[in-house]
């Protein structure tokens, strides 16, 4: 039984950020719900609804949003819920029936989570968009790559799951605890523009201070220092170093045979790209493994790049059970960590409309209801 235990969620179904933030729930113990469309848009899993991991951990109904009954089950559903998540364009629930004033109206205490890239208003709210598009916007894109190279996006990370997800998650949980007191919902407008923004806030209080420099790939966080690098090793694989702080820079200099050099100042920035190219001569003396053997554990701030494959088999990463097998698929396990109510995966993802009858069943649903629900074509 995790933190959110008893916590009861409606999710409609969508893509990205949405999902995931859903699964975080989930994860933690909340009862979420998923309302996957009557027909299937197209956007599934062709090789295998267990892959869909962003899906893990919840129920499935499927209804009929162009259905006035299945408009009223969604309705009936956010009746008896504390929070619903939607990702939809701005405006599109509205014109469903299912918007946040209709949903508030009837039960004032939901929390009405909103997930889009460029937020509820603005001159780009109604644009589409995708990941690498709300962090261009933000300056993250920009201050990602190499000196010389062009930005690169960092997978869908920063946008759709860190902007965008974790904030929702954390917006819902906040939204929920505040309800608790007052006796009111709200709505929860999550941007992905706005969570990538934040994502950066450090970034911009050392721009502010003229200490961050262009171009990308000039600073110590972006691969501008050769003590915050990756290195190839002799076997074509690579390392990570990131020793910034002072006695981790000394460490990294024993370990690599280089403490014995009149070498300049660690923050000596124009000495920079002549360490790098001592480095890189080093590293590429000796496999990944034997740098693993020297430095792994060390105060170096080392670790080896590991690929998806690799990762899961890391004595580290066994050990705290990072990595975890549902329905025969590895993926990554819950995070954070709770001491008492402990998180876990609920589920392998579902089947759309897999437990229509049994949520409806749960949520105060008669059989009766249930039956002219299906004859109405509204749920299947």
């Amino acid at each position: 039984m995790g933190p959110l235990a008893g916590i009861k969620v409606v999710e409609l179904a969508g893509i990205g950020p949405g999902p995931m933030c859903a699964m975080l729930l989930s994860d933690m113990g909340a009862d979420v719900i998923r309302v996957d469309r009557l027909v299937d848009s197209g956007l599934g899993i062709s090789y295998g609804r267990k892959y869909s991991t962003l899906n893990r951990g919840r129920r499935s109904i499927a209804i009929d949003l162009k259905n006035p009954k299945g408009i009223e089950t969604v309705l009936r559903l956010a009746d008896g819920a504390d929070a619903l998540i939607e990702g939809f364009r701005p405006g599109v629930t509205e014109r469903l029936g299912i918007g946040p004033d209709v949903c508030l109206d009837r039960n004032p205490r939901l929390v009405y989570g909103r997930m889009t890239g460029w937020g509820q208003d603005g001159p780009l709210a109604h644009a589409a968009g995708h990941d690498m598009n709300y962090i261009a916007l933000t300056g993250a894109l920009d201050s990602i790559g190499r000196d010389g190279g062009k930005p690169v996006p960092p997978l869908n990370l920063v946008g759709d799951f860190g902007g965008g997800a974790l904030y929702l998650a954390y917006g819902i949980v906040c939204g929920v605890l505040e309800a608790r007191q007052s006796g009111q919902g709200q709505v929860v407008d999550t941007a992905m523009t706005d969570g990538a923004a934040s994502l950066m806030t450090s970034i911009y209080g050392t721009h502010a201070t003229g200490n961050w420099r262009q171009p990308r790939g000039s600073n110590i966080l972006d691969t501008g220092a050769h003590f915050y690098e990756v290195y190839e090793t002799s076997d074509g694989k690579f390392v990570s170093i990131a020793s910034i702080e002072a006695k981790f820079y000394k460490e990294l200099l024993e370990l690599t045979g280089l403490d014995g050099e009149d070498l300049p100042a660690q923050m000596d920035r124009d000495s920079w790209p002549a360490m790098r190219d001592r480095l890189i001569g080093v590293f590429k003396t000796k496999t990944r493994d034997e740098w693993c053997a020297i430095m792994e554990g060390t105060d170096v701030c080392f670790a080896p790049v590991l690929s998806m494959a690799e990762a899961p088999n890391h004595p580290h990463n066994k050990a705290r059970g990072t990595f975890i097998e549902v329905d025969g698929v590895i993926q990554p396990g819950p995070a954070p960590r709770f001491s008492r109510t402990k998180a876990e995966v609920q589920g392998p993802p579902s089947d759309p409309g897999q437990h229509t009858d049994e949520v409806l069943d749960d949520w105060g649903f008669t059989s009766d209801d249930i039956a002219q629900l299906h004859d109405a074509g509204a749920v299947a």
